[in-house]
């Protein structure tokens, strides 16, 4: 399985073919304290106005922030605001290579908002567009363009905002391609009829439209579940993730359970261009061949980002890892738990909230490069990580009575100031069975020395429909090889693979 922590250095190594309606997003910021004399309307003194790349073009600039290259295929007229947007992927070069088609017969896609400054609230809105659909001239020209781009590229987007380039040849075109090609095709749909997106690997509707094409209930998560399920064996399409605003994403994926992502809470100041940034991001994690479950967890984290700025947004590496590796909000001794009745109550909170647990233990006696490799992985797996920690007593039948080198205490406090490590659980026993049955995690987590029947436990997870993730090793750390480079006798008893994950 493919983290966020595996597909942050890949990402620079990916391409995206993004094919969609391109417009201009123009933000007017000011405040309003006083109403108009001539009429009855409010007035807004303009403190500063940005133009930006907006629509399929928010999805290329998400694409190409979070470091992969994108090839966008688009439509612009040939007026001031068609310049405007071919001037502005200019900023995102190389990130980005634009083919941008231009029809004289219809005008750019603008969208205009007054907003205020202050409170974040968008007070009007001004649209200058042309919904019909582009000529056989034009589809024949965006059709070519994204052929010719399509052998380049890890996977497609189609970006439909329903302003005429997506028509159905288009679309249609486009799909078999990919399929063809063997490349994924995500879609963020638009049309009226949702069988031109036929055969498209991801469909991501919000609930409104997820009803409107269902003809389904959507109001409980279970509604929505079941109307996504429908969606994607109307469809074809191995999966079916559904935005639902505060109430996060729901994905709908074949052969599996349905999965609800909670949202994360944040500070919403602007929502324009989340979807975009869902897409985006889904895109290249799927490209590098991560998980539908993975891909999805890291989108909504990104979603949670871009809706903390103002405007068209979007996200970096830097700004998605700090999500989903959030710097601790408690104290380090708040994360250590001796009493696994503390436990308990931690661990049903987050379940409430329908959080992701994940588990990994050892003894740590001596922290690591290859620790911290193994821990922070692990926790880009999950949402929340356990760590179980050999008590010193359990470490000293393991591994000798010189071990440990540091007690139990200054062990979990190294282990709890680590910002990927959200629990530590002391154990009395030699295997962590025992307190796996108490855990019950979604995600068990070993480092690659282990294959897969070899971990303690994996017969629970599994049976209670989580999974076993290895992680690959730092070549040359171990405690072992510490202790007897400092000199002090490194004994340790003959005992089986099993009952510790890292040493």
């Amino acid at each position: 399985m493919i983290t966020f922590e595996d597909a942050l250095p890949l990402m620079s190594g990916q391409t995206i073919l993004c094919v969609g309606d391109l417009m201009l997003d123009n933000f007017v910021y000011g405040e309003v304290s006083r109403v108009s004399p001539e009429a009855p309307a409010p007035v807004i003194a303009v403190t500063r106005e940005e133009k930006v790349i907006g629509g399929a073009g928010n999805v290329a600039r998400n694409i190409a922030s979070l470091g992969a290259r994108c090839i966008f295929v688009g439509v612009r007229g040939a007026d001031e605001a068609g310049e405007l947007v071919r001037a502005g992927f200019d900023e995102f070069h190389p990130g980005i290579e634009p083919h941008l088609i231009v029809d004289a017969s219809r005008p750019t896609t603008r969208k205009l908002r007054f907003v205020s400054e202050h409170y974040s609230t968008h007070l009007l809105r001004a649209d200058w567009e042309v919904a019909s659909p582009i000529n056989n001239n034009i589809e024949d020209e965006v059709i070519g363009a994204a052929r010719a781009a399509l052998p380049k590229a890890g996977a497609v987007v189609l970006s439909d905002y329903a302003k005429g380039v997506l028509t159905p040849r288009v679309v249609r075109a486009v799909i078999e391609a990919a399929r063809a090609a063997g490349k994924p095709v995500i879609v963020d749909p638009k049309a009226r009829d949702y069988t031109i997106y036929r055969g498209a690997t991801v469909i991501t509707p919000n609930r409104k439209e997820l009803a409107d094409t269902t003809r389904a209930p959507v109001a409980s998560l279970d509604e929505v579940a079941v109307a996504a399920g429908e969606l994607a064996h109307n469809l074809g399409s191995a999966a079916v993730l559904v935005t639902l605003s505060e109430d996060g994403l729901m994905l709908h994926h074949s052969g599996h359970e349905p999965v609800h992502i909670p949202a994360y809470p944040v500070k919403i100041r602007d929502v324009s261009g989340a979807g975009d940034t869902v897409v985006a991001t889904l895109a290249v994690m799927l490209a590098l061949g991560a998980d539908y479950e993975s891909a999805a967890r890291s989108a909504n984290a990104a979603a949670s980002v871009v809706v903390g700025k103002r405007g068209t947004a979007s996200v970096s590496p830097a700004e998605l890892r700090a999500r989903l590796l959030p710097a601790a909000v408690l104290a380090a001794e708040e994360k250590i738990v001796f009493d696994w009745a503390v436990l308990d109550d931690r661990l049903g909170d987050w379940r409430k909230h329908d959080l992701r647990i994940g588990f990994t233990n050892g003894c740590f006696d001596i922290l690591h490069p290859g620790h911290v490799q193994v821990l922070t992985r692990a926790r880009g797996a999950c949402d929340r990580l356990v760590v179980g920690l050999n008590s010193d007593a359990s470490v000293a039948r393991l591994k000798g009575p010189e071990r440990p080198i540091q007690d139990v205490h200054a062990r979990a406090s190294v282990l709890a100031a680590l910002e990927a490590v959200d629990l530590v659980v002391v154990f009395e026993q030699d295997t962590p069975l025992e307190l796996l049955r108490r855990v019950r995690p979604k995600v068990l987590v070993k480092g690659g020395d282990y294959r897969r029947e070899e971990v303690v436990g994996h017969e629970l997870v599994e049976a209670d429909g989580g999974e076993v993730v290895l992680i690959d090793l730092v070549p040359g750390h171990s405690t072992t090889a510490i202790v007897r480079k400092s000199g002090r006798p490194a004994v340790e008893r003959e005992v089986t693979k099993t009952p510790t994950a890292v040493t």
